[in-house]
């Protein structure tokens, strides 16, 4: 069982920053890929980020790529998405997600927070 705890969202103006963490616990072996998925009101869960921890490789997605950034402490099991030059588009709720492996599809995460709102105003 892995407990996935979000946290750092809130409302930012264009261009401010936030940094989101996500705070892992449990079993370690069905978390080795954490992932950042961002939901907009109507519109589908898209990948954000993911780092697969036992190698710290990450991926960003194309329209945060740049402003986004995903990293790991290992000392205190928790993981966070630096946002920069937010955007209005960025708004959103935040989950961070786990599984064994890294996948692009939301589905293969069997693990999820409850998620953290992130508004950009204009």
């Amino acid at each position: 069982q892995v407990r996935l705890q979000e946290s750092g969202g809130g409302s930012v103006q264009a261009g401010g920053s936030l940094r989101l963490s996500c705070a892992v616990s449990g079993s370690t072996g069905s978390s080795d890929c954490i992932a950042w998925f961002r939901q907009a009101p109507g519109k589908q869960r898209d990948g954000v980020a993911r780092i697969y921890t036992p190698f710290s490789t990450t991926w960003t997605a194309d329209s945060v790529k740049g402003r986004f950034t995903i990293s790991r402490d290992n000392a205190k099991n928790t993981v966070f998405l630096q946002m920069n030059s937010l955007q209005p588009l960025d708004t959103a709720m935040y989950y961070c997600a786990a599984a064994t492996a890294c996948f692009m599809e939301s589905q293969h995460y069997n693990y999820w927070g409850q998620g953290t709102q992130v508004t950009v105003s204009s």
